[in-house]
């Protein structure tokens, strides 16, 4: 779904965080990473007054667990670091109070063990890690649209993501319930992993809800659409 004239668009992978995000003054882009980029350059070149990715992210920083609320200061693809709206940020620290300030990283696949967080925190010193922000982050540079990120932690630094977690969603971001029964069945032993995985994802629904709630109209958006072109996204190399 592409954006409407002026709206925010809100960039998700899943079809639960698209329903969360969606409202009044936000347009949706529900797509696989592999999809997002073509999706993004169409809403960008209709005059999409910001990009936001908004959603859930895999924790990195040790002191982060699931529910916690992510907003970036910016946003790190391969060897660049895209800051954040600084205007758009602050507003978003101001009505997510208990957020964590800090950079997201992206990444090509699920970063799904402990020792593969660990790694790519020490490489990167991102607190979270998600596959959407970095793609958002590049089309919104490159069309100069204010860009933000905020994101709720799923998974802990120390935890791991069962197989089945992984094969859990289909391409259009809904649930293949069939695909986690496959692989429970074949492999029983992640069982323990998939019910706490289950319920840290639970933790994490109602944090982004009650979040979205309080972000209101255009997802705290700062600029009306005189002054959208106040954008203060900058490119690091």
């Amino acid at each position: 779904m592409t954006s409407t004239l002026h709206d925010v668009v809100a960039v998700t992978s899943l079809a639960l965080e698209a329903c969360i995000a969606r409202g009044p003054g936000v347009s949706v882009i529900c797509n696989q990473a592999f999809d997002l980029g073509a999706a993004l350059e169409i809403a960008a070149a209709h005059d999409a007054s910001g990009i936001i990715s908004f959603g859930i992210a895999g924790g990195l920083a040790p002191y982060l667990l699931p529910g916690d609320w992510v907003v970036a200061s910016a946003v790190r693809s391969g060897s660049k670091v895209i800051a954040t709206d600084r205007l758009w940020t602050q507003k978003l620290l101001e009505m997510l109070p208990r957020a964590v300030y800090a950079q997201l990283t992206g990444a090509e696949r699920v970063i799904s063990t402990p020792g593969e967080k660990a790694q790519l925190y020490n490489e990167t010193g991102a607190a979270a890690v998600d596959m959407e922000s970095h793609i958002a982050a590049e089309v919104a540079t490159a069309h100069r649209v204010p860009f933000a990120a905020c994101r709720v932690i799923i998974d802990s630094a120390y935890t791991v993501l069962p197989p089945a977690a992984m094969l859990g969603v289909r391409s259009d971001g809904t649930p293949d319930f069939g695909a986690v029964i496959r692989s429970v069945l074949k492999m029983p032993r992640q069982l323990p992993d998939l019910i706490r995985t289950a319920f840290d994802a639970c933790i994490a629904q109602r944090a982004l809800s009650g979040g979205r709630k309080r972000l209101g109209v255009a997802l705290g958006f700062p600029f009306n659409e005189l002054d959208s072109h106040h954008s203060e996204v900058t490119l690091y190399l």
